[in-house]
């Protein structure tokens, strides 16, 4: 992956994001379907990540050991303490869906001063910041879908939101199992809810693809 394609780098040459690969220490790492990237319980690690290949999902895991999807991660997507949503004393980790290949930098390397005083570490340093601020309004999005009382409210708000995002029709972008867990609701009691909007006319749905019909 060309590395200038990436948001956390948009703005800075390909030669210029190899040039910061090099003066950060960047370290590349793989790793398979089913493996841990990375945990934010009680790491003392400030790392920003990069998947450069591959889709892997952040878990958030209760103490009574009930899994919460908060987002997926996908090719080019950045991911790291800085980014993650609070973990209020519960244990959030990285898991790979698929083999997936990481690029790590140190936190502290991307945001000290830089001596070359380089334009480039400026872009990049407000990219990040740019990021952050997404991942703020991202938890504001979760939050409000979260304070939905019903599993029907739950998800019109999700599939409004992603309309939103695509420009209309938009493909599912997670299985069912994962959905619910993204919403937090019982699995069964979502698919029936979910059959129940295209019986009533208010979602078209065709395989993976969702279509809002009436508001």
């Amino acid at each position: 992956m060309d590395f200038s394609q990436i948001e956390l780098f948009d703005g800075i040459s390909a030669s210029s994001c190899r040039d910061m690969l090099i003066c950060f220490g960047a370290e590349f790492d793989s790793f398979r379907a089913g493996e841990t990237v990375c945990e934010y319980s009680d790491s003392p690690k400030r790392r920003v990540g990069i998947l450069r290949t591959g889709r892997a999902s952040m878990i958030r895991i209760d103490e009574s050991g009930n899994e919460t999807l908060l987002e997926e991660v996908e090719e080019g997507d950045i991911f790291g303490e800085v980014l993650c949503f609070g973990d209020g004393g519960d244990y959030i980790k990285l898991t790979c869906d698929e083999d997936c290949d990481v690029v790590f930098l140190k936190y502290d390397q991307i945001t000290k001063r830089c001596e070359k005083a380089c334009e480039h570490h400026s872009k990049l340093v407000a990219n990040l910041f740019e990021l952050m601020a997404k991942k703020t309004l991202s938890l504001g999005e979760r939050i409000q879908l979260l304070s939905r009382r019903t599993t029907r409210d739950k998800l019109m708000y999700y599939f409004r939101l992603e309309s939103a995002r695509r420009g209309g029709e938009f493909t599912l972008p997670m299985s069912h199992t994962r959905l619910a867990e993204y919403l937090c609701v019982d699995r069964s009691a979502m698919v029936r809810e979910i059959k129940r909007l295209s019986d009533d006319g208010l979602v078209a749905f065709d395989g993976k693809k969702v279509r809002i019909i009436a508001e």
